[in-house]
């Protein structure tokens, strides 16, 4: 539900920013909230370095946004016509590329598109979808709001956020951009409300990532290195471990795995073993057959022996046996029970029940080796001068054809998993012409489209009159919502909050703020 918070002259007030052109933060204003994601350059390197260690394995690592359950994918159902604030406005895109011929529907996909990494307040690494958009200092990108605030934690901004432009498989091709401040509604801020589930976020100049040199330095000199680098261990002999940690000069760190015994268990343990415990007559046949601890393993097993073979097992359970003295009852120590006859003939029989146990490890010896990757790092420019920056566009009417992009990833409600993630998909259409609302997610005013991307292309762009040849356009949305409006278990509609004139203020503000570079 909106509530309308921005006080008269708040407009006014943004718009006097920008033309005045201040090289600095926005000044408060009640319509929207801002919040920094990293203080400074040394912040933003380390958030560089999170992400980019051991050849971009958090990157790699990071699965989809998930915030939507599968009981969250629901109807959308139609609250009316739209309703606008002020007068529709447009802001051009920067950054045209050659026109190039396409036909219709083989789409090139914008430049300015990628993800948005963060870890969230569980710990985990995730991404969005998002897009460059024009600012003054060529620095803003466009998202969900639920991409840069954890509504799981009190609208608390993401930890570690960066968007990465043309994102593919751990690779940065136009560099890595830190987050520095972020934009978003008051209401979404406060409120958590999805009706202005949209953010804009400013970012450092971009760090790009590759080549340098490899430099072998003592773990001292790894933990006081800010930059990126690298650490592998190595598996050694016990003798070179030995000889390691006597060495005060190595610069290896000399470590060893313990190991540990094995443990008792139960058979449902993932990687359980059985081994056989011998015990008594008695106490086998109270054990019940099965599979379990203290369950009979197999049937006895009868061992023929000499008469000597059996006299030296008497004599373990009682010394002073004399031939003719009844046979000693079995005991701990020699279980078994004892046959023989002054003929020779002599069998031992062993009872066994199940012991179930996880195995142990052996003790293993390792070295890690410590390196710092020197001039590895560079300084990639402003994130709009490398992939351009979409337009922005708000008021405008419904029914008008939208080209949305995204990332979509997780599976349908049914299950069925028809994206990877890995690469940008689209759609196309016009927009619904009456805004809708979700009971379900507390929404009452957004704009639906046909689509059947799912989580992952969620803060990604919608895309009014984008031009296929210059590969821009401007941003009138962003996916907020993934929703079956048929029943089926499938996606097949997504939404986005209505971009209106207050949502024009949250841009502005945006737009016009400054932000630092990283060298």
């Amino acid at each position: 539900m909106k509530r309308i918070l921005l006080p008269a002259g708040g407009a006014v007030l943004a718009t006097g920013l920008l033309a005045a052109g201040l090289a600095g933060t926005a000044q408060a204003d009640p319509g929207y909230a801002s919040d920094k994601l990293a203080n400074d350059a040394a912040a933003a390197k380390a958030v560089v370095e999170f992400w980019s260690a051991t050849n971009g394995a958090a990157l790699k690592a990071a699965t989809a946004s998930d915030i939507w359950t599968k009981t969250d994918v629901a109807q959308l159902q139609s609250k009316g016509g739209y309703s606008s604030d002020t007068k529709p406005g447009t802001t051009a895109p920067i950054g045209e590329e050659k026109k190039t011929a396409a036909k219709v529907q083989n789409v090139n996909m914008p430049k300015t598109i990628g993800k948005v990494f963060f870890v969230n307040s569980k710990g985990e690494k995730k991404w969005c979808s998002a897009t460059s958009i024009q600012s003054t200092y060529r620095n803003l990108v466009a998202t969900a709001g639920h991409c840069v605030y954890d509504t799981a934690a009190g609208s608390d901004v993401m930890d570690k956020w960066v968007f990465v432009p043309g994102y593919y498989q751990g690779r940065a091709p136009w560099g890595i951009y830190v987050g520095y401040q972020a934009f978003t509604h008051y209401d979404f801020d406060v409120y958590e409300d999805f009706d202005r589930d949209y953010a804009f976020v400013t970012v450092f100049n971009g760090l790009n990532l590759g080549g340098g040199t490899a430099k072998k330095v003592s773990k001292a000199e790894f933990d006081a290195y800010k930059g990126i680098k690298d650490a592998k261990d190595v598996e050694i002999s016990r003798e070179e471990y030995r000889q390691g940690r006597l060495d005060p000069k190595s610069a290896e760190y000399y470590w060893r795995d313990k190991g540990s015994a094995p443990e008792a268990s139960g058979p449902d343990f993932p990687g359980a073993e059985v081994t056989k415990v011998e015990v008594t007559e008695a106490e086998y046949n109270a054990a019940r057959a099965g599979q379990g601890n203290g369950r009979k393993f197999g049937a006895p097993e009868t061992e023929n022996v000499t008469y000597n073979q059996a006299l030296a097992y008497i004599l373990k359970q009682k010394p002073d046996w004399k031939a003719g003295d009844p046979l000693p009852a079995p005991t701990k120590e020699a279980p078994a029970t004892i046959k023989l006859d002054r003929q020779g003939n002599a069998t031992i029989t062993h009872f066994y029940v199940q012991q179930w146990y996880k195995p142990g490890k052996d003790t293993k010896y390792f070295k890690t080796v410590f390196f710092i990757i020197e001039g590895a790092v560079k300084d990639a420019g402003r994130l709009g001068d490398n992939v351009g920056g979409q337009g922005f566009s708000w008021n405008q009417p419904t029914k008008k054809t939208v080209r949305v992009f995204g990332y979509p990833a997780l599976p349908h409600p049914d299950g069925n998993k028809a994206y990877t993630g890995v690469t940008p998909k689209w759609c196309y259409g016009p927009t619904s012409d009456k805004l809708v609302g979700s009971a379900a997610k507390k929404i009452e005013e957004h704009v639906a489209l046909k689509c059947a991307m799912t989580e992952g292309a969620d803060g990604g762009p919608w895309l009014l009159n984008y031009n296929n040849g210059k590969r821009l356009g401007y941003v009138n949305g962003v996916t907020s919502t993934f929703n079956d409006q048929d029943k089926n278990g499938r996606v097949d509609y997504i939404s986005s909050p209505y971009f209106d004139g207050e949502t024009n203020t949250v841009y502005r503000a945006a737009a016009a703020s400054w932000s630092p570079k990283l060298f």
